[in-house]
């Protein structure tokens, strides 16, 4: 009978790229998979078996109910159990005490983020995060590994457990259609995720007024605000909003597009200059065959630089982001090289199957040394 693994969320739905498409599936190949997430029916999908626990909504809430998450879990008896939320840390210990291995997944780096939570007040942030640190400490050296999915974070937790890993959320790898070239005078850049202030949309709004560009732009957002200043900004005449769109379609609004752009700012979420390797967009733009424009971030200019697949920019400075967006414009076969650069880096290196070899190991070593 296959050994049986067991991955838990309290927070992430039961179909999350990384959670369940990713490592769940891919598991499935050596092992017999559960999967436990918030308020689903227990059904089975891709030889994964997901196993629903009721939670209320609201993460003070959820605390007085994560008891039955840790009773299904000990249902399922599992040799080895995968955590993924960091309400859930208590809990590795617990299922220690029955014999399992324990793993925790650090998708975030919470104390950082602590640090720049707007609805937070200032003078409470650094003592809060220090609190979590602590907290996050006193648990994490007692897991049997720690898995992560950026270098900085990797760091951070290498100095309280020296089994990490870094599992990073590069793409399945899949063959788009070669792009559809724009006819006429209409040119466009895009973007598809989060309609929020992370990914800094003012700044490429505002710097449409000096490109020949249109945004393709598409996702949700989740702050009416931000979206009615967005409107009002000029440029936003220049914006196509397809709101929320299945995979497929996003895949195709890439092909419409003739440059992809992600901004971050230098912020704690991301190692200030340093950077992180969560970001899933540049490595989807790389895949679609289309250069990228993005935050000089350290870790960013490294593949794209050195892969020649697009052109790292201050994203503060409108006038770079509009002269990086027009030069790839102006320069189709350049733009169309550079395009095909990262198709080739993410086919030959950023793509999930080199992390599932890594995450395939992790659990190789748990049971079997």
């Amino acid at each position: 009978m296959a050994i049986r693994v067991c991955h838990i969320t309290s927070v992430h739905p039961a179909d999350d790229v990384r959670v369940f498409y990713k490592e769940c599936v891919s598991l499935t190949q050596e092992y017999e998979v559960y999967l436990i997430a918030p308020n689903i029916q227990d059904d089975e999908l891709l030889g994964v078996h997901r196993c629903g626990v009721q939670l209320p909504k609201g993460r003070l809430k959820r605390q007085l109910f994560l008891g039955r998450v840790l009773r299904r879990a000990l249902e399922i008896d599992a040799a080895v159990y995968h955590l993924h939320d960091p309400e859930l840390i208590p809990m590795g210990p617990r299922l220690k005490c029955h014999g399992a291995r324990v793993i925790f997944d650090s998708h975030e780096d919470v104390p950082m983020q602590i640090l720049t939570k707007e609805y937070l007040p200032k003078r409470s942030r650094k003592p809060l995060s220090a609190i979590y640190a602590q907290y996050e400490r006193h648990y994490l050296k007692q897991y049997d590994a720690l898995v992560t999915v950026t270098p900085s974070i990797l760091d951070r937790l290498a100095t309280i457990n020296s089994s990490s890993y870094m599992v990073t959320n590069y793409p399945n790898y899949q063959e788009i259609p070669q792009r559809k070239i724009s006819s006429g005078d209409v040119h466009y850049i895009c973007f598809a995720g989060g309609v929020d202030e992370r990914y800094m949309h003012e700044y490429v709004i505002q710097s449409l007024m000096y490109t020949q560009a249109r945004y393709l732009l598409a996702g949700e957002c989740f702050i009416p605000s931000y979206m009615k200043m967005l409107q009002a900004l000029p440029g936003w005449e220049r914006v196509d909003y397809k709101g929320v769109l299945p995979p497929n379609q996003v895949m195709d609004l890439y092909r419409q597009a003739e440059v992809g752009i992600v901004l971050l700012d230098y912020s704690p979420n991301v190692g200030y200059h340093r950077g992180t390797l969560g970001v899933l967009k540049m490595f989807e733009y790389m895949m679609a065959g289309i250069p990228v424009v993005a935050t000089d971030l350290d870790l960013w200019k490294e593949i794209i630089e050195g892969h020649q697949c697009g052109i790292c920019i201050d994203p503060h400075d409108i006038h770079a982001i509009a002269e990086a967006v027009n030069y790839l414009i102006n320069n189709p076969e350049e733009a169309h090289r550079m395009g095909e650069n990262g198709r080739r880096a993410v086919k030959e290196e950023y793509n999930w199957s080199t992390q599932e070899l890594i995450l395939m190991d992790l659990y190789k070593s748990l049971l079997y040394t």
